[in-house]
């Protein structure tokens, strides 16, 4: 086992543990749950869309690019097939085998992305929870979830200005 996959064992182990504090794991699994398949973003982002007339187009658009960093996360695990943890007991189940990259660390930076340049700042915070999340829960590594995060915030970034074409000033 080579240094990185020691560290992402011992803080995976670490934060796992955290689980064993039922508000702790009742808050994670929650966050688990709700970032499933990037539900949390894109029924926020269609929400700001409905109800935020002026920047409907940007909102659709971001959480088109939130949806779409989802499903390139969902590409690469199908390249990657790197196993979910197997040395701790995970509180949730997951929709597949597969953990690199964290699906709903992807989504969720994406999603931090874009509706922070839709002025949300609470965005940062969630997303930075969800994250959290998946290794308190015990179904990712801190590789798996770093790397989801930069996949979702360089998809962001790459749709940026397609996004803000969509802003009336």
């Amino acid at each position: 086992m080579d240094d990185l996959d020691d560290m992402d064992h011992r803080i995976v182990s670490a934060l796992r543990a955290r689980g064993t504090d039922p508000r702790v794991a009742g808050a994670a699994r929650a966050l688990s749950w709700a970032g499933e398949h990037g539900a949390l973003w894109l029924a926020a982002g269609l929400t700001a869309a409905a109800v935020d007339a002026p920047r409907r187009t940007a909102w659709l658009r971001g959480t088109a690019l939130t949806a779409g960093a989802h499903v390139v996360s969902m590409g690469v695990k199908r390249v990657v097939r790197r196993s979910r943890p197997a040395h701790v007991v995970p509180l949730v189940r997951t929709a597949g085998r597969h953990s690199f990259p964290s699906s709903h660390a992807t989504s969720a930076a994406a999603a931090a992305v874009v509706f922070g340049t839709l002025g949300v700042r609470a965005a940062w915070p969630l997303a930075a929870a969800v994250c959290a999340s998946r290794l308190v829960v015990g179904v990712h590594y801190p590789s798996d979830v770093a790397a989801g995060a930069a996949l979702g915030a360089l998809t962001a970034r790459l749709g940026a200005d397609w996004m803000r074409g969509g802003t009336r000033d």
